[in-house]
């Protein structure tokens, strides 16, 4: 993989989290599925739109894209080699034809200048190494005309309906496994519009969007789904097993709060990050 400046989390993109990523597309999906309208409202990706979906993953809002862009094309672009392989199996799988996945660091790629009608991201450009300079070189790719939409991480906070599901195991996430290092780099709308300002968007607009997150068809496999996941792993990789065995006890008991008829869901928020290049 040539080009790459962000080299700690292309490490960790292509390690056992990525895997685990690639593995559990419908898991991580489910969890963020429900804010993939509000972000192709605010990307109104055309029929005939060039479209780059940036840290594309395994794939899912890279083909809704292309679904919408049938007569246009979609790129799709990360740095893990497990992620992409699901997303190109999962595309000649559905028969879509108009989308390609490369691997590569979006900060410094060398997209075509003008090359795409709409950049998105569902969630990738919080991992930059320099913020300014991915987000200048993502304008670069963009045509005059063009529009980006982008979400990120809300702030939690200790009153929140993720919290109280948690509790129990929030005080063992001490620190961010390797793959969710830089996940708190743009949760204040201040800093998002001075990124992008610097990068040399304009109209910068960021608005809160909340929707439900589905953890999983019940709260025992909405529990597998938590303990899975790569800040929970990293963090309790010292813990002795009796006490994990206690903690995702607790955590289980918690989620049956959450427990509907269409899974385990839990109300969560992101920022939904609109600009244009000029």
């Amino acid at each position: 993989m040539q080009g790459i400046v962000n080299r700690q989390q292309a490490e960790a993109w292509n390690g056992w989290e990525g895997a685990h990523w690639a593995e559990h597309p419908e898991l991580y999906n489910g969890m963020m599925g429900e804010f993939n309208a509000p972000l192709f409202a605010a990307a109104g990706v055309a029929s005939r739109d060039r479209v780059l979906d940036v840290g594309c993953g395994t794939g899912q809002t890279t083909l809704l894209a292309a679904r919408r862009a049938h007569d246009g094309n979609v790129v799709g672009i990360d740095l893990s080699a497990p992620m992409l392989e699901r997303a190109r199996r999962d595309a000649a799988a559905e028969g879509i034809g108009n989308v390609a996945f490369e691997q590569g660091d979006a900060q410094v790629h060398p997209f075509p200048d003008g090359g795409f009608d709409v950049v998105l991201s569902r969630g990738g450009v919080m991992f930059f190494t320099d913020h300014v300079a991915a987000f200048a070189n993502l304008r670069r790719a963009l045509a005059p005309d063009g529009r980006l939409a982008v979400l990120g991480p809300r702030p939690g906070g200790p009153d929140t309906a993720y919290a109280r599901a948690t509790a129990a195991l929030s005080p063992f996430l001490r620190e961010a496994s390797p793959a969710a290092t830089g996940m708190g780099s743009l949760l204040d709308p201040a800093r998002i519009r001075e990124v992008l300002a610097a990068a040399g968007f304009t109209g910068i607009d960021v608005t809160a969007v909340d929707a439900p997150m589905t953890f999983g068809a019940d709260a025992a496999a909405a529990a597998d789904f938590l303990f899975s996941m790569g800040p929970t792993r990293h963090n309790l990789r010292d813990v002795d097993a009796a006490s994990i065995a206690r903690i995702r006890g607790e955590v289980q008991d918690a989620l049956t709060e959450f427990e509907t008829p269409d899974g385990v869901r839990i109300p969560g928020g992101v920022w939904l990050t609109t600009a244009s290049p000029a």
